[in-house]
């Protein structure tokens, strides 16, 4: 298995799709997963094998993910990604997370973004990136409206988390949306290596 690797200023970002985590899972011992996917706990490590058993995919839904590396302790610190890839409509939800608390507010969220926002556009062939974000989440909205998403609407009672119902504010970007200038500035963010 080889996984492509994109690099930026401060990161590596390590592609994973839904056939790597079928990989992952039925060909390696427990504890490489744990190190590989950034598991700390033997109930994480269940969760994940549950969701992968379940699926990441299904017959008109994938997943691509890019897990985060800081560039020069090469610890994984977040992913961002595509988790819900409707390959036919040539739409995407992109989510992401910093894991590490330490790491967050400097930047390295958008530096992220950044190349895999013109990884979505450019090789998974998108039309259509959207993010579903909590009314509360503030930095979220920030951020994605920094990269001209727009906002569409709100889907009430969207997620079930922490016992309640929250609605998700709806943003979406489209590939057209991107100006000359701004798409310049997406696809100058990130190098692929191999």
């Amino acid at each position: 298995m080889k996984l492509e690797i994109m690099e930026t200023e401060r990161l590596f970002l390590r592609r994973l799709t839904d056939e790597d985590y079928d990989h992952i899972f039925e060909k390696l011992p427990d504890a490489k997963i744990m190190e590989m996917l950034n598991i700390s706990t033997a109930t994480e490590l269940a969760l994940e094998k549950q969701k992968q058993k379940k699926g990441y995919a299904t017959f008109n839904k994938k997943v691509l993910i890019f897990q985060i590396f800081e560039r020069h302790s090469l610890e994984i610190i977040g992913w961002c990604g595509y988790h819900t890839w409707y390959i036919d409509h040539r739409r995407a939800e992109i989510g992401y997370v910093l894991t590490s608390e330490v790491k967050r507010n400097q930047g390295i969220m958008a530096e992220a973004l950044a190349s895999v926002l013109d990884y979505g556009f450019k090789h998974m062939n998108l039309n259509r990136i959207e993010a579903f974000i909590g009314s509360d989440n503030l930095v979220s909205q920030k951020l994605i409206k920094k990269f001209k998403f727009k906002k569409e609407g709100c889907l009430r009672a969207h997620y079930f988390y922490n016992g309640k119902f929250e609605d998700s504010l709806v943003y979406g970007l489209l590939k057209s949306d991107l100006t000359l200038e701004s798409y310049s500035r997406h696809s100058g963010a990130g190098r692929k290596l191999t």
